[in-house]
């Protein structure tokens, strides 16, 4: 392997010093008075010898690193790829780089990967948070460390969180369920405590309501988090199976399990939207480019991020600021999925 360039490397083949080479790389030649050719060839010099600075041992010496961590449920998952991409273009516009983990919303590994990040002394964090975490975010907070909780958060904690409106977005969708004549509404949902799912049921029942529709609770399918994508379109086909002549339509919670009932839907034979009608919070490719194209309550994931970075680097160079809290609209895209 071959050896890393250091700053003495280059002092050595420039001719001046350490701290010459350092006052350079960091951008303070003018400032200090080191002169336009010396700094262009210690700048060359380390281009050519392919000099990495060590930002975290800056850090150490500085206290800044330029680091984000940013920690989603699963980087694969089309909201939150769309988001972390969007998260790193923008931090980047900033002079920030980002260091992603998915935490796969379990217990063990989501505090192992909020604990290790702050070890690395990142500047700030943007955080999907799971309900195991909030130790570790009480912490952050007391502490003082620049976070920003996106998709969801803690109503009791005073943190800055960037977030969509899960429950008039939800609302939404029933109404137009509802509109287009269709009365027994399933809800296939996650089985979790985490507050954006539970607005989103509450929006589901507050729908039903607002258009004189009975609730079931038959026609409520809560799947765990963390289950295998066969293992839930399994149960979704038994459950669907089950409810067969109870219900017109389907309201699925996240775009993940749209696509889990989709396919039970194409096993068991059940065509969209002749036989059934679908909606799903949050888009995804397939939902675009399948036939037919599935409606849904899309979330601003390019805004959400913007607005997440917007106030993590305030946080980072304004020490003192007062918590944001941010809530974003919906909007529905219609396709041809409701009947």
């Amino acid at each position: 392997m071959a050896k890393k360039v250091s700053i003495k490397d280059i002092a050595a083949a420039a001719g001046v010093s350490a701290t010459t080479v350092s006052i350079v790389l960091n951008g303070r030649a003018r400032e200090m008075k080191i002169s336009e050719s010396m700094a262009l060839k210690v700048e060359k010099l380390a281009e050519k010898m392919k000099y990495r600075p060590n930002h975290f041992a800056k850090g150490l010496r500085t206290g800044k690193t330029n680091t984000i961590g940013l920690i989603v449920d699963d980087i694969s998952n089309y909201f939150f790829g769309h988001l972390a991409k969007v998260v790193e273009e923008e931090a980047d516009k900033k002079g920030y780089t980002v260091m992603f983990c998915s935490s796969e919303n379990n217990e063990g590994k989501s505090r192992n990967i909020l604990n290790m990040l702050v070890d690395k002394h990142m500047d700030g964090y943007i955080i999907a948070p799971t309900t195991f975490m909030l130790p570790e975010l009480e912490k952050l907070i007391d502490e003082k460390r620049p976070t920003v909780l996106i998709d969801r958060y803690f109503p009791d904690l005073n943190s800055n969180y960037v977030t969509v409106d899960n429950f008039n977005g939800s609302l939404e969708a029933v109404n137009h369920l509802a509109y287009k004549g269709n009365r027994k509404i399933a809800l296939v949902t996650n089985d979790t405590d985490q507050i954006q799912m539970q607005q989103r049921i509450d929006g589901y029942m507050e729908g039903l309501k607002k258009n004189g529709l009975v609730f079931e609770k038959s026609l409520v399918k809560k799947i765990p988090f963390g289950w295998p994508e066969q293992k839930q379109v399994k149960e979704l086909a038994q459950f669907f199976n089950k409810q067969k002549a109870n219900f017109d339509a389907v309201f699925f919670t996240s775009n993940n399990l749209g696509v889990a009932g989709l396919e039970a839907f194409s096993n068991m034979g059940i065509t969209v939207p002749e036989q059934v009608s679908v909606i799903c919070f949050d888009d995804n490719d397939l939902f675009r480019l399948g036939k037919p194209g599935i409606t849904v309550m899309s979330q601003p994931i390019k805004q959400m991020a913007k607005k997440a970075v917007e106030v993590l680097v305030r946080q980072i160079e304004q020490s003192g600021t007062e918590p944001s809290h941010i809530v974003l609209p919906t909007q529905i895209i219609e396709r041809e999925s409701v009947r």
